[in-house]
This record gives structure tokens, C-alpha cells and sequence, in this order.
């Protein structure tokens, strides 16, 4: 496959066509091939890996911020560094196949560079910096929500049940949720507690932990379970 073929390929993937194809060039050319061929180091993609770092945090925290609308600061940071981190970017590079189309250094090629999570990643941050200059942010937006941020409610399934629980309650129209603890069972040292939630007065999940806040997320979670059953 030609540069040209390869470069078409990797537009049809993104879901993007570029006007002008050399800013996706230039997002696929790693220091270390400029160094080798001598070209000028600002051809290379750290200026746009550097913009498409600044772009990719404004569009997840709007968009976070919007899908969550009660979500507090403290998790919603946790929450975009967990969806836009390095493996998530390098995953996302892997998907797209970009690894085999960058334009590296033989030095770079031999050690690896390619598979590298820390190349890979810097590459898809240089891409939606190349998107962004070229198609605007709404471009930008629409391939970082679908690349990146798909799968938001999966994560704050997993890692804040009560957060989504109740982001999916009020998006359902509101409503009361309550936890409610049930008893306490064991010795001090190993104390397990047992917490029912109730939503709209229905009970809708019991869960079990060490402590309160552990039985609260666990019923959280059932109840979540029970809640996409009866969808």
C-alpha cells in the first residue's frame, strides 16, 4: 500500500476527509524521522500533538460535563483522565492502525516505535490537532466522542455506580433515591454491612460491604442491573 492508498485507508477510518492532507502527514511524522531526514523539527508532530492535547480536554469536559449533570468536579476530573489517558489514547491509535502508518526514524522503527504506547498515543492527540485545524472543532468533537468518550457510561458504571444510578434516574424523569441500612453482621474487625437502595419508594437493590459507603455502591450497582433488565 502507497502513502496515498494508506493515507485514503486511515481518512475512511476516522470517518474524515481531509482538505488538506499534509496537516494528517504531519501528524504521523515522529521527531525522529524530521531528525534523521533533516527537516526542520516544527514538521514534525509535536506542535500538533501539543494542540490536540488542549483540544481533546476541553471537548471530553464539555462533554462530560454535560452528560453529567450532577456529577461533582473531583469525579468528573477522575473520570476524563481515566477516558483520555495514554492507554486509552494508545488503544484508540491501535483501533485506527496508526502505528503502521507513522513515519519514523530507522532508529525509533528498530527499538519498536510503532507499539509503543507513548508514540501511538502522542500520534492520535497529533490527529485531532490536524482535525481540528483543518474541519473545526464540531469535526474534532465528533471523532473524539466517538473514538474516546463512547463508552463514559461504562466506566462510571463500574468505577461510581451511585453517580451513574442516579444520572440514570434523572434522566428518566427524577426522582428520590434512597439507601437505607438494613443491619450490621460480624465481630468489629470484620464487620459486613447490608444497605437497601430505593428509588421512587420501590426497592430496587441490596448490596453488602465492609462499610456503609462499600454496601451503598454495591446496591447501587444491583440496582442499575435490575433497573436495565426491566428496560
Amino acid at each position: 500500500m502507497n502513502d496515498t492508498e494508506a493515507l485514503l485507508t486511515l481518512q475512511e477510518r476516522i470517518g474524515y476527509r481531509f482538505k488538506d492532507t499534509e496537516l494528517m502527514k504531519q501528524a504521523l511524522t515522529h521527531s525522529s524521522y524530521a531528525h534523521e531526514r533533516r527537516i526542520n523539527k516544527v514538521e514534525c508532530n509535536e506542535r500538533l500533538e501539543f494542540l490536540g492535547d488542549a483540544v481533546l480536554e476541553l471537548i471530553s469536559s464539555k462533554y462530560l460535563f454535560a452528560r453529567y449533570p450532577r456529577m461533582p468536579e473531583g469525579d468528573l476530573s477522575r473520570l476524563r483522565a481515566s477516558l483520555v489517558c495514554e492507554p486509552a489514547l494508545a488503544e484508540c491509535a491501535q483501533r485506527l492502525g496508526l502505528g503502521s502508518l507513522l513515519y519514523l526514524g530507522k532508529g525509533e522503527e528498530a527499538g519498536g516505535g510503532r507499539e509503543k504506547a507513548s508514540v501511538t498515543s502522542d500520534a492520535c492527540e497529533a490527529l485531532i490537532g490536524a482535525i481540528f485545524l483543518d474541519g473545526g472543532m464540531e469535526e474534532a468533537a465528533r471523532f473524539v466522542e466517538r473514538e474516546l468518550l463512547k463508552d463514559s457510561d461504562a466506566h462510571v458504571r463500574e468505577k461510581d455506580p451511585k453517580t451513574a444510578l442516579q444520572e440514570m434516574i434523572q434522566a428518566g424523569g427524577g426522582g428520590s433515591v434512597e439507601y437505607r441500612l438494613l443491619r450490621e453482621e460480624g465481630p468489629e474487625h470484620d464487620k459486613r454491612f447490608y444497605v437497601e437502595v430505593s428509588i421512587r419508594g420501590e426497592a430496587c437493590g441490596e448490596g453488602v460491604g465492609k462499610n456503609k459507603k462499600s454496601a451503598e455502591k454495591d446496591a447501587a450497582a444491583k440496582a442499575l442491573k435490575y433497573l436495565e433488565r426491566k428496560a
